[in-house]
């Protein structure tokens, strides 16, 4: 999966001469936490919520609201947005996405282009509804967890097991345990209210499935 078909695409961006205030209500209007820089065409940087929470008066103050907005009409977007701006080429995958944002502890990126221009934002909402589509939560089915050791033709086996008792798989995802060295924990999901036929033959084959779970 690409971050281009994932992404929010034509994001809202700002100048680094825009006022901070009219940046914050850009981002209130829109129900947005991050806005891209762009000068000539190319990424500069980027603004969030956080930037502007930062400058702006504590609750506290004793300024007027139209002090307040006077303040940050006077304060620009180049003053407070970060410069060394972390961002992924459209043609990234979402693992590399969710990837970058882990090592970097970011919640989104901009996203773009060959010739530098932004053509999309890549949040971690985008990345955990990507998580939520390939594992088929939205749409139910019957989840089978197993305990697998590391071997070649596991995936084969499984599948062909499934297929024999008329089953289709709709998503398999493996993932290693670190607590168990070379041990594989294989969730599989199939379109099935009776599945102690296939949990039975996946035994047979010295399998151990540890958890069935109809979700929806």
């Amino acid at each position: 999966m690409f971050v281009a078909n994932r992404m929010t695409k034509n994001p809202i961006t700002v100048e680094p001469a825009t006022p901070v205030n009219e940046a914050a209500k850009l981002m209130k209007r829109r129900n947005i936490r991050r806005l891209p820089v762009v000068e000539n065409g190319s990424l500069v940087g980027i603004i969030s919520d956080r930037d502007i929470m930062r400058v702006a008066p504590s609750p506290a103050t004793t300024l007027s609201k139209f002090e307040i907005m006077s303040l940050l009409d006077k304060i620009t977007v180049a003053e407070i947005m970060a410069k060394d701006v972390v961002s992924l080429p459209d043609t990234a995958t979402i693992e590399e996405a969710a990837l970058v944002m882990y090592n970097e502890k970011l919640s989104g990126l901009p996203v773009v282009s060959s010739m530098g221009a932004v053509v999309g934002i890549i949040t971690e909402t985008d990345v955990f509804k990507t998580f939520v589509d390939v594992m088929g939560l939205a749409d139910g089915k019957t989840r089978i967890t197993l305990d697998v050791v590391d071997k070649i033709g596991v995936v084969k086996e499984l599948a062909g097991i499934i297929a024999d008792a008329g089953f289709n798989i709709d998503s398999m995802v493996t993932c290693k345990q670190a607590a168990l060295a070379g041990h594989f924990e294989i969730v599989i999901r199939v379109d099935a209210d009776n599945v102690e036929e296939i949990t039975a033959k996946i035994e047979e084959k010295g399998y151990n499935v540890v958890h069935v779970a109809k979700i929806g």
